[in-house]
């Protein structure tokens, strides 16, 4: 599981650069600022904890006694909501960053104005980098850190080098 993770990690990192940078078509280039790099560490923050959160319910659901298939599907299962409610908390302070501190003309830029007076333009661009690299990393980890890493888990799992218990925190 922590060679998987690191794999996903990596992924999610790649996925991240390549929507800043424009590589997606549809999806323009950003300026990378240093509030934005903050925004990607943070993400890469969201990946780390859904792959340990992911692997200790696999662990859990191993010492209950369940083989290393079931305890794979399980502990995917079992740690969906907590990872969804972490990428989920990310994504709206990031659209209440974006609608603040966003284009004027947008829609939560004109309701969110009054309560951010204090702040003025030169802030803008920097906390906009930061909400949306943020938005775009918890997106990418619900990809990568979900979908992905449990896909290449399970693909793992069924080499035989790879059944024996104590890879996935069972006794040796």
């Amino acid at each position: 599981p922590g060679l998987v993770a690191v794999i996903t990690l990596t992924g999610q990192v790649g996925l991240i650069i390549a929507s800043i940078t424009g590589f997606f078509p549809g999806i323009p280039s950003f300026n990378l600022t240093l509030p934005g790099i903050a925004g990607i560490v943070l993400s890469i923050g969201f990946g780390v904890s859904a792959n340990v959160i992911t692997a200790e319910r696999i662990k859990e659901e191993i010492l209950a006694g369940k083989t290393i298939d079931g305890a794979i599907n399980a502990g995917y299962k079992q740690a969906f909501s907590a990872i969804l409610d972490g990428n989920l908390t990310g994504v709206i302070v990031a659209i209440v960053l974006m609608g603040a501190f966003g284009p004027p003309g947008s829609l939560f830029s004109t309701i969110l104005t009054p309560f951010f007076f204090m702040f003025g333009p030169a802030s803008a661009g920097s906390i906009y980098s930061f909400g949306y690299t943020l938005i775009v990393g918890a997106i990418v980890n619900l990809i990568m850190g979900v979908t992905a890493s449990k896909l290449m888990l399970k693909s793992v799992s069924r080499y035989s080098p790879f059944r024996k218990l104590w890879f996935y925190g069972g006794a040796k």
